[in-house]
């Protein structure tokens, strides 16, 4: 049980800043006026036997 315990508060402060404070991205230059977005993907859902 405390095993678990450990390795569940690992697991949970491992991923909490792990790499030091969150820095905030570079902007991106500008090209002109407008919003352009982009959005690509796909997802799969299922069981393959």
């Amino acid at each position: 049980m405390r095993l678990c315990l450990a390795l569940g508060l690992l697991a949970l402060t491992a991923a909490c800043g792990a790499d030091g404070a969150p820095e905030r991205p570079e902007p991106q230059p500008r090209s002109g006026p407008g919003v352009s977005v982009s959005i690509s993907g796909s997802a799969e859902m299922g069981i393959s036997g």
